[in-house]
């Protein structure tokens, strides 16, 4: 939620960890290397090595506390994942199934091929070209050409998980209270501020504007976090391709425009920078939406709900960041930042002249 770096949330993985959990999946666990540890502040993951008879592999390992993922959200994620494959998007290879050890769940995958380009960029950042962010569309169409068909149900509210069902409600407000009434760390933030009054006057009238369009979207499973370190890449240059796709902690049965949607928004907006005079890659969201297209076009209702749905897309994950941020990890500072800066933050913005803008521009694009 800035431009400085931050001490992650978890500690970082320990080779000692590693080894034991390891040790339980693959031949040679017991003598894992770390070669890699990530540096985002939601998880504690990194790259292992582990050597057996000769023969290497490198294995990508993810720790996750219990108050953030249960078990049966692994396997949520592990299930799309796999139906993915079967259909030819490349996403990362499990290996055995999650595993539990004390507080904690852990995951390991194989390492995909490709380029990591972007490991070293802040979150939220654009693509290094409109060349990217075309390629990127193209994957992204693929990736919900492949999700058609899947139909498992939605996954239940979590910390730092994605949804389209309160933007969708008739009732958001309504639909924030339920939520809360599941989630007792969310309420227990919610109860000291006024957030009906706060969240009514910045969300009510554009979402009114959307909730017309929302029944008519087909449901889908998407990933829900498609920003360029989510993928890999064929090459180092302008010219590479989206090589394979990773990190599904986020994706939930939403539909395809809500991906696009949040494509855009995690991509194409200066997030990072102040309000006033916040970069906006008009011509990276124009080719984002040309490459997605090119392969799957948009219906009429769904070209139409975009513009609409773009000011909106990130306020059930907002939510869920807030409850992470109080009540798993305890940051006051953190939730208020996530509340103030992100879920009313960039409602308020899309309500600015940049924002009306922005949503302008997609209405042209496409029309």
């Amino acid at each position: 939620m800035g431009l400085d770096p931050v001490e992650p949330d978890w500690p970082p993985l320990a080779t000692t960890e590693v080894r034991r959990v390891l040790s339980r999946l693959v031949p040679g666990g017991a003598s894992a290397t770390i070669e890699w540890r990530s540096p985002r502040p939601f998880s504690a993951a990194g790259i292992v090595r582990v050597q057996d008879a000769g023969d290497e592999r490198r294995l990508f390992v993810k720790r996750h506390h219990r108050r953030v993922r249960e078990m049966g959200g692994l396997e949520e994620e592990g299930c799309f994942s796999r139906h993915l494959a079967a259909r030819g998007v490349p996403v990362p290879a499990t290996v055995g199934s999650p595993l539990s050890d004390g507080e904690y769940l852990y995951e390991a995958q194989d390492v995909l091929a490709g380029h990591d380009l972007y490991r070293d960029a802040l979150s939220w950042t654009p693509y290094e070209s409109e060349r990217h962010a075309a390629a990127a569309g193209v994957a992204l169409a693929r990736l919900h050409l492949a999700s058609a068909g899947y139909e498992a149900p939605e996954r239940a509210p979590a910390p730092l998980l994605s949804s389209a069902a309160i933007i969708s409600s008739p009732d958001p407000l309504g639909a924030v209270a339920r939520v809360a009434d599941r989630r007792p760390g969310l309420a227990d933030f919610l109860a000291a501020r006024r957030w009906r009054e706060e969240v009514g006057e910045a969300l009510s009238g554009v979402q009114r504007r959307f909730l017309p369009y929302a029944s008519a979207l087909e449901p889908l499973w998407g990933h829900n976090d498609w920003h360029p370190s989510n993928l890999l890449w064929t090459g180092e240059g302008e010219d590479a391709d989206v090589a394979g796709v990773i990190d599904f902690g986020l994706s939930n049965r939403t539909s395809a425009v809500y991906d696009l949607a949040t494509a855009i928004e995690r991509s194409v907006i200066g997030w990072l920078e102040p309000a006033e005079g916040r970069p906006v890659h008009v011509e990276q969201a124009r080719a984002l939406l040309s490459g997605y297209s090119s392969v799957r076009p948009l219906g009429e209702g769904e070209a139409a709900a975009l513009p609409y749905l773009l000011p909106i897309v990130h306020v059930d994950y907002a939510l869920s960041e807030i409850e992470y941020f109080h009540s798993v990890v305890g940051s006051k500072e953190n939730a208020e930042l996530a509340y103030d800066g992100y879920l009313l933050g960039h409602l308020r913005w899309f309500a600015t002249r940049d924002g009306l803008r922005l949503c302008a521009e997609l209405e042209k694009m496409l029309a």
